[in-house]
Parts: C-alpha cells; sequence; structure tokens
C-alpha cells in the first residue's frame, strides 16, 4: 500500500491526477480544494508527454519498461506521448557480477571454472530485466551469459499490481476509460514482461528462428547451446556486427545501404507471410550488421524475449488487405475487415469502405518513396475503432514492428520506396503458400485424419437425421450479448455497492486536507494517493459476484 501511496504522490507531483479531477468519484474533493497539490513552475509549463515519460522514470524501471511497451500503442495514444515515450531507455545499473556468477553455479549445477574456459566478471550490458557476461566454453568457442535479474519477479509483482490497480480504477470511471482500456494494456504488458523473465522461452524463440533463417545469406541468428539454458540462464553464440543505426561505419565499410535497406524489408516480410514468427522488438538495438562482405552485408538479430505469430486466420487476412491495398481496393478492404470478425456482421459495407478510402487515398497521395504502410495500417486501426474494431494483440505488435523496419529502411536510404519491394515479396509468398502445390501438400497431410475418422461419419449422418425427422433436434446458441448484459449487470451492482464507501472516502479525505501540513506530508503522502489507494484497497477485499 506504501508503494501504491508513492506511486500516486509521484503523479500528482507532475499534473498527472488531471483525468481524475473529471470522474464523479473526484467532484466532491475538487470542490473542498482537495487537489491543488503545490507543482514547480517547470513542470506546470512541460507537455502531458514529457511530464508522463519524467514521472515513470522516477518511478523506476519496471515503469520504464511499459512505458517503452506503451509507446508502441499509437493506435491508443496521441502521437505527442508515444513520441515521448519512445525516448525511455532501460538505465539500471548493473548487479554485482558475483551474484551472476552464483546464479549461474546453482542453475547449471557446477562451478564456472568447469563450465567455461573464461567468464568477464564485468557485465557486458545490463537492462531491467537480465544482464549479459562475455565468456569462452571448454571448446573455444565465444559465447554471451544472459542471467536473469535476481529478485526481478517479486519486483514486477510489486510494481505490477499497484498499475493494476490505478487503471482498474481509470477503467471504470474516466469518461476515456472503456475506449481506450487502460487495464487490458496493461494485462497485455504483463504478459510480454513475464514471457521475457523465462530464458528457455526466450532460447526457443532464437531456436526456431535460427531454423526458419537457416539457409539464408541476408539474415543471421546466433546459435543457442541448450545444454547451458535454464530459467533464468541463456548461453547463445556470442556474435560481432556493426549496429543497423551506425550509418556513418556502415558507409566507412563500403555497405550499398540501398541494397540493405531492400533486404531489411524482404526479411520483415518473410518472417510474418512465409513463416509466421517474427521477431516483434526489432529496434536498432537489436540489429547488427555483418560486414565481412561488404557488398552483401547481412543482418543479425539479438535478443528473443519478444517473438509474435498470428493465427492462421488473421494471417490471411491481414495478408488479403495488404494485397488489397496494394491494388487500392478499399471495398475489398472493407469485406476482410467483417469476413475476419474485426468488426461487427452488422457494419455498414458502405460507410466502412468510406473511411478505409478516406485512409487510403490520403496515403497513395504522397510519392511512392514517402508511402508507410505500417502508418497506413494503424491508420486503419484508428479509423475503424468507430466501427467497433476488435483485434488481437498480436496485430498491434505486427504494426509496430512494420514501422520499425520502414523507419529502419529509410534512415539506411531515404529514397526506400516500400511499395516496390513488399508488393511482390508479398505476391511472390502469397503464390507458394496458397498456389496449386502448397493445396496438394495441405490435403495430403490432412487426408489420413479424415481417413481415420471417415468409418463413424455414417453413423453420425444417420443419428443427426433420425433427430431430425422426430423434431428432437436441438441447438446450443451461446449469445454474446446475454454474457455482456450480464456482465453489465453485475458492474453496476459493484459500482453501487461501493458508492457508500466511496463517498466514506470523501469525507475522510477530507478531513485529512487539515492535516495536510501534519504527519501525511511527512510521509509524501498527497490526499490524492491516500484516496486512491483507499479506494484500490477497497477493490482488492471486494470479492466477485458479491
Amino acid at each position: 500500500m506504501f508503494r501504491l501511496w508513492r506511486i500516486n504522490s509521484i503523479l500528482a507531483r507532475y499534473r498527472l491526477d488531471e483525468m481524475a479531477r473529471g470522474t464523479p468519484l473526484y467532484r466532491p474533493l475538487r470542490l473542498v480544494g482537495m487537489l491543488s497539490l503545490r507543482r514547480t513552475a517547470k513542470i506546470k509549463d512541460m507537455s502531458m508527454g514529457k511530464r508522463l515519460r519524467m514521472a515513470l522514470q522516477e518511478m523506476g524501471p519496471v515503469y520504464v519498461k511499459f512505458g517503452q511497451i506503451l509507446s508502441t500503442r499509437r493506435d491508443i495514444l496521441p502521437g505527442e506521448i508515444a513520441d515521448e515515450l519512445a525516448l525511455l531507455q532501460d538505465q539500471v545499473p548493473p548487479f554485482p557480477g558475483e551474484e551472476a556468477k552464483a546464479i549461474i553455479e546453482k542453475s547449471l549445477g557446477a562451478s564456472v571454472a568447469e563450465l567455461f574456459d573464461d567468464f568477464d566478471i564485468e557485465p557486458l550490458a545490463s537492462a531491467s530485466i537480465a544482464q549479459v557476461h562475455v565468456a569462452k566454453l571448454k571448446t573455444g568457442e565465444r559465447v554471451v551469459v544472459k542471467v536473469v535479474r535476481p529478485g526481478i519477479r517479486r519486483q514486477l509483482v510489486r510494481d505490477i499490481e499497484p498499475l493494476k490497480a490505478i487503471t482498474g480504477l481509470l477503467e471504470k470511471y474516466w469518461h476515456g476509460g472503456a475506449r481506450v482500456r487502460p487495464l487490458e494494456v496493461v494485462k497485455e504488458f504483463e504478459t510480454v514482461v513475464y514471457d521475457e523473465l523465462d530464458m528457455q522461452r526466450e532460447a526457443a524463440n532464437a531456436s526456431l528462428l535460427r531454423r526458419n533463417f537457416e539457409h539464408s545469406s541476408e539474415v543471421y541468428i546466433p546459435e543457442i547451446h541448450w545444454p547451458m539454458c535454464k530459467n533464468n540462464v541463456l548461453v547463445m553464440e556470442r556474435v560481432d556486427g556493426i549496429p543497423v543505426g551506425d550509418t556513418k561505419r556502415l558507409k566507412a565499410a563500403g555497405v550499398d545501404l540501398e541494397k540493405l535497406a531492400v533486404r531489411g524489408v524482404k526479411m520483415f516480410y518473410t518472417m510474418v507471410f512465409r513463416d509466421n514468427l517474427f521477431h516483434a522488438d526489432l529496434h536498432p538495438g537489436n540489429i547488427l550488421i555483418d560486414v565481412t562482405n561488404p557488398g552483401e552485408a547481412s543482418y543479425i538479430l539479438i535478443d528473443y524475449g519478444i517473438v509474435a505469430s498470428l493465427s492462421p486466420q488473421d494471417l490471411y487476412f491481414i495478408s488479403e488487405n495488404f494485397m488489397a491495398l496494394f491494388k487500392q481496393n478499399y471495398r475489398r478492404v472493407a469485406e476482410l475487415h467483417i469476413e475476419a470478425g474485426w468488426v461487427p456482421a452488422d457494419t455498414r459495407i458502405d460507410e466502412l469502405e468510406s473511411a478505409v478510402r478516406m485512409v487510403g487515398e490520403s496515403s497513395f497521395s504522397r510519392p511512392l518513396n514517402e508511402i508507410s504502410f505500417g502508418q497506413m495500417l494503424l491508420s486503419l486501426f484508428r479509423v475503424a475503432r468507430r466501427f467497433q474494431l476488435s483485434i488481437q494483440p498480436q496485430l498491434i505488435m505486427l504494426q509496430k514492428t512494420m514501422l520499425n523496419i520502414e523507419g529502419l529502411g529509410r534512415q539506411l536510404y531515404p529514397g526506400l520506396d516500400i511499395w516496390a519491394v513488399a508488393k511482390p515479396e508479398l505476391e511472390a509468398i502469397i503464390k507458394e503458400k496458397h498456389g496449386f502445390d502448397s493445396t496438394i501438400s495441405n490435403l495430403r497431410d490432412k487426408l489420413p485424419g479424415w481417413l481415420s475418422n471417415s468409418p463413424e461419419m455414417p453413423g453420425l449422418v444417420h443419428d443427426f437425421l433420425r433427430l431430425a425427422v422426430r423434431g428432437e433436434l436441438r441447438t446450443r446458441v451461446d449469445s454474446s450479448e446475454l454474457v455482456a448484459l450480464k456482465q453489465s449487470y453485475k458492474l453496476e451492482s459493484q459500482k453501487n455497492r461501493q458508492f457508500m464507501l466511496s463517498i466514506s472516502l470523501a469525507l475522510i479525505s477530507a478531513l485529512l486536507l487539515v492535516l495536510e501540513a501534519g504527519p501525511w506530508r511527512l510521509l509524501g503522502l498527497s490526499s490524492l494517493g491516500i484516496a486512491v489507494a483507499g479506494l484500490a484497497l477497497i477493490s482488492f477485499l471486494r470479492k466477485p459476484g458479491k
């Protein structure tokens, strides 16, 4: 609870309690001037995005990581705030190398001297989740050892629970909560960050990506040393290269930057549409360039904590959407949104087509080397929100990664024509995946399963017809509307039960105003922090369904 109070104190100091001021819950508090906390003029003059960035930095590394992931959600965030959050960097001091050594020895069941010919006790890099040490195996191979930060899981629980409490309150009482769904965003973050804690999961992601590009001369994935990988330790081949963002060094090495930019776009489309497994954290820090052969410079991808894939249905519909956009067939894009279930089936297709056309024409009116399909996809998601768009987080990751790749490509070669590269690449992949040979291969794979079930089919058909003739055929219908109605009724009941508690809390908080200069101030607690913490406590103590 003290942590929750501290977080709210920081939010209040950076004037991030403004959303709460407009909610019915806080109107009585505003009338008594309870939220008129002292802020410096410097903070007052800052933009909302900068205030949010500075507050997250002060809250600690878990919140910095949350801000980094939140910066990718440009479908729900204003551009100015997303740009500010993108500036957040993991500035976490390394933990002692002796601790890393102890973790490795405990996990692998042997001393570092037995495991490695050489181990650098000083970390090569340190981040909020893990840090990396350089080592050499007994076989002479150079490796890096990634060790999960001790106590990070406990710290995540400590920091994520207050975050969920605060966003849950915002979703209930802030007028924009139902549209933005902040609690859902936090739950997505929780899933991603807990996945990053599992080094065996990251090792599996790397192994599968390596297999997909095993025979590629354009992309390289370092080898994972599986016998030395545990949940909190990962050992991987060490690779050397020039960071992709260092264009001066790339030019000095004689790299053809246009060719490299084209290869980057092709790499992305191959990962998504051919393999349906893509590295979803392709920022410059995770991409190196192998310049051994400058004329054929290739990509080296590192850090596989965030890897995503789409469902077969979403993959099909997103590829068809892209092909329809390439052909500027806006009617087909609207139809695909309905067929995919991304918008309700009763959506007026002419209205949706008109909204899609507005996005497409504003994009295609630009020079070809300025068209961004990632930005176009983002605009489509934003426009479709008024048609009750419902999509999976993986599609947001896809759009975010596409923006990253396009940005990197144009940083390498500003004249890059994404259209000219992406269109033939996607057409070739779709032709290969859905062509005659692929269809025959899929049928061949599924035929044994069909044949194994075929003896049961006559009996099933007979039973179905017999019940139909007798009028005994029953169809179960699951109504999503009834479920939504039940949830709405439950929510309203909960709000009514909390009403008197909220009023009591408001009166207590008003009384605390009188004590603002007393012991509460010595603890660094604002009335806003006490109010939110108290309401969060009510939410925690309340049992669901009662």
